[in-house]
């Protein structure tokens, strides 16, 4: 049994006989040779072909006419001497087709002007041995048999064209012809050519800028490359262009011209024709549409963008009704693009299938359809039709279904229909043959772009916080927006750190780059900065101690961040910059400011650098908004102007629904840099607690001062006996824990939130105490831990500026009515 893949490739020969069969008609067209060459590119995979022809002695073989890549990219010449050791003249003495794999192109005497050799060349005679038809590809392994019979059927239906017209010996020229002197620029021209721009032969003075001035100013780079001597090739050039009307639309005129060598004495000059571009071909004739394709696809970066290229370069000049691209998966055509893209354009059968934003397509239920995809060849149903429903009512007046192969196996379909009636000229079976090709190729290669992107989000999302901690007096979001420029990782983070006393860190940052280093590099950096901040540092010494620690990995990366600690009981904020962008502060009136902060260098750049704080402050209402240079920065408009019309953004947003804001922000996101935005609304705590703080005296009375201390504290806070005296036994044990197994300053701080009494007492020692196993009635010690815990609801240690505090919460009873 024939596997799918070799039956997809089985009928790649036949396919291209089909697409020659429709250009036969007209061996004279002028863009006839082209759209020849142009079939090797799509049927054999070539990046380049081209037709080499004998001059008029023999003695040369000149490029007259070529398609792909352009021929320097190889280092193929212009002309060949017919007689050597060149491939081309062995090909042309001996009629015999010449292949040539990477090693054998190495060992050939034009290798040194290849920069890498890495291709594989055919040469083959053409029909008659007029000339050469010579072929390259990049692919590994180079032309396999399918291909070479592809190539061969193209060098058999190739007819070399008549010569270009030029100056007869009476010194006329046809009506349709020019010749143009490169080295004056004095431009001959037939009468013909004069009435389409519109000028009489006395009008005319002779210059070619006078011609080009007339011409639409778009055009003219393109008309430039022609008619200048430095950019121009041996071989027929072809292009169209458009010219000024006194009124109405510009007209479409075609170029097709061949440099003429200098020779006896005569200047190297420019000979060819122009002519009306609408008399020559009708719209979907147009070999320009294929090759817009192609250059549309090659960027076409998701699967949406090959559909959206292939409706743009398909409907429009097919004057189609509608038009479907789907991807196979597992017998259902996944649906990536309609148009029109609403439900009611479409047949009952589509819009029961209807799940999300497009349907998914049955195959099984289409036969029909399903017999085309296995045979892998174009169909086209003109009306009527006795297809089944599901199909039919896609084109009533007309069907065509382009199954798309790519790889070795069928990658999706593509269906255009009809509703009216339609004729299938020759040269719209061309356009759709080519077509497919190209746009299968193109869909398998953004199905791995988008598994590949999908990848590299989860991994950035992974990366970076899941969800966001509940703030006391205040609500955080954040956004994240990976490039869609490539598919590296990207180095932007945020983070929101929650800190005692009711302090939150918000951190924003970028790392150099966008790759797997600087993914990582970020994860370490964000785990850096948050176990710097939880140790209780101020907000200059977490940011000194994560740039020392850069330093110290000796990486070659560099990253910037912005590191704002908010004390949320008084409204009042630290900033400390490291080479990234200052926080924006809208106010509770609206207006904002680009908060003036003291910067440092960014992290990674010099280890002694210093890291100022700036103040902030908040009020109730205020929203404080820091983000990434990927959302503010543009190629056509500073840093500065971004952070300005940030400013006014966030001015006109409504801060009440935060979430809207951050969406709102990011709308205008070129996302050709990843962005990071971290939004914090600053409300004010409904219930500030109550603290009072004691430095410990190293003195042999000093648990007994620390009792009354706050003894007298939480008496004028109003707390009963019973519940005091459970507090003062929690500060007895551990003001004299931390004065016996420490050295350094002890601190006692008192906290009264609703009903909850926070005890807790901060030493220089970072060892946490260890509750033992078991005390026996002759331990001296280890017992200051154990009441601690039978006296409060809970309690631990936390890290504090290179030491620890160690604290224990007490509910208390509500206080009983005055």
């Amino acid at each position: 049994m024939v596997s799918e893949g070799a039956a997809v490739r089985g009928i790649r020969t036949e396919r291209a006989e089909i697409a020659l069969e429709t250009l036969t008609g007209d061996p004279g067209a002028p863009d006839w040779l082209r759209r020849v060459l142009e079939q090797a590119l799509v049927f054999a995979g070539a990046s380049f072909a081209g037709v080499y022809t004998p001059c008029d002695d023999g003695s040369v073989l000149r490029l007259a006419e070529s398609a792909g890549l352009p021929r320097t990219c190889f280092g193929l010449r212009d002309a060949y001497p017919a007689v050597g050791q060149s491939p081309a003249a062995e090909a042309h003495l001996t009629g015999r087709t010449r292949w040539l794999g990477p090693e054998d192109v190495a060992d050939c005497p034009d290798a040194r002007r290849t920069p890498s050799p890495e291709f594989s060349l055919g040469v083959l005679p053409v029909s008659g041995r007029a000339g050469l038809l010579a072929v390259i590809s990049e692919r590994d392994g180079g032309f396999d048999p399918e291909d070479r019979a592809c190539l061969e059927l193209i060098a058999d239906a190739i007819a070399l064209p008549a010569p270009l017209p030029t100056v007869s010996d009476t010194g006329e020229l046809p009506a349709d012809a020019f010749s143009l002197a490169m080295d004056t620029g004095r431009i001959e021209i037939g009468d013909g050519i004069l009435g389409l721009f519109g000028m009489s032969r006395d009008e005319f003075d002779g210059k070619v800028e006078t011609l080009l001035g007339r011409t639409v100013p778009e055009d003219v780079p393109a008309l430039m490359s022609v008619v200048e001597a430095d950019h121009m090739s041996i071989g027929d050039r072809e292009l169209e262009f458009r010219i000024l009307q006194p009124s109405g639309a510009p007209r479409w005129l075609r170029l097709r011209g061949r440099m003429v060598p200098a020779a006896d004495g005569r200047p190297a000059r420019l000979a060819g024709t122009v002519a009306d571009a609408s008399t020559l071909r009708s719209d979907v004739t147009d070999v320009a549409r294929v090759q817009r394709l192609a250059a549309a696809l090659a960027t076409a970066g998701t699967v949406k963008d090959v559909g959206q290229a292939v409706v743009t370069a398909l409907r429009g000049p097919l004057k189609a009704d509608r038009i479907a691209l789907a991807e196979l998966e597992n017998e259902r055509l996944v649906v990536t693009v309609l148009d029109p893209p609403d439900a009611e354009s479409w047949p009952e059968l589509w819009r029961s299938e209807w799940r999300t934003e497009w349907p998914d397509a049955p195959v099984r239920s289409m036969p029909t359809l399903a017999a085309v995809l296995r045979e892998g060849r174009p169909r086209i149903w003109p009306a009527p039709t006795t297809l089944e429903p599901a199909l039919a009512e896609v084109g009533p007046g007309g069907l065509a279904v382009l199954p798309l192969p790519a790889g070795g196996r069928m990658a999706g379909a593509c269906l255009i229909g009809w509703d009216s009636p339609h004729d299938f000229g020759p040269d719209e079976r061309a356009l759709l043959t080519a077509s497919a090709g190209l746009a299968g190729e193109a869909l398998m290669r953004a199905h791995a772009f988008d598994a590949e992107h999908e990848l590299v989000g989860m991994l950035q999302r992974a990366l970076l916080p899941r969800r966001l901690p509940r703030l006391p007096g205040g609500l955080a979001v954040a956004r994240y927006l990976p490039t869609t420029a490539g598919l590296e990782v990207g180095g932007d983070w945020y983070d929101v750190i929650p800190l005692i006393d009711n302090h939150v860190a918000l951190v924003i940052g970028d790392v150099q780059g966008h790759s797997a280093a600087a993914a990582t590099l970020m994860g370490q950096m964000r785990t850096a900065l948050r176990a710097y901040a939880t140790e209780g540092h101020t907000p200059d010494v977490v940011v000194s101690l994560a740039n020392r620690l850069l330093m110290d990995m000796e990486s070659d990366l560099f990253a910037t961040c912005c590191y704002v600690d908010v004390d949320m009981e008084a409204g009042t904020a630290w900033c400390v910059r490291a080479g990234h962008l200052p926080p924006v502060l809208r106010h509770p009136d609206g207006s904002t400011e680009v908060c003036r902060t003291d910067g440092g260098l960014p992290l990674g750049v010099l280890a002694q650098a210093d890291f100022p704080m700036t103040e902030l402050s908040l009020r109730p209402g205020a929203l404080l908004a820091l983000t990434t240079d990927g959302l503010v920065e543009s190629p056509d408009a500073d840093i500065d102007e971004g952070m300005r019309h940030f400013a006014r953004n966030l001015g006109a947003a409504d801060p009440s629904h935060l979430g809207l804001v951050a969406d709102a922000l990011l709308a205008d996101a070129r996302r050709a840099d990843d962005v990071a935005l971290l939004l914090m609304r600053y409300d004010g705590m409904a219930v500030r607690p109550l603290r009072e703080t004691w430095t410990v005296w190293r003195v042999p009375e000093a648990a007994r001062h620390a009792r009354r201390f706050s003894k007298r504290t939480l008496r004028s806070w109003g707390i009963t006996d019973d519940a005091m005296d459970a507090g003062l036994l929690v500060v007895s044990e551990l003001v004299t824990n931390a004065l016996i197994h420490t050295d350094g300053p002890v601190r006692l701080d008192l906290t009264l939130v609703d009903h909850r009494l926070r005890i807790a007492v901060a030493d220089a020692s970072p060892r946490s105490p260890v509750k033992p196993a078991s005390i026996g009635w002759e331990a001296t010690g280890g017992r200051g831990i154990v009441l601690v815990e039978a006296m409060s609801d809970a309690w631990g240690t936390v890290p504090v500026s290179g030491g620890k505090q160690v604290w224990a919460d007490l509910v208390l009873p509500d206080r009983p009515p005055d």
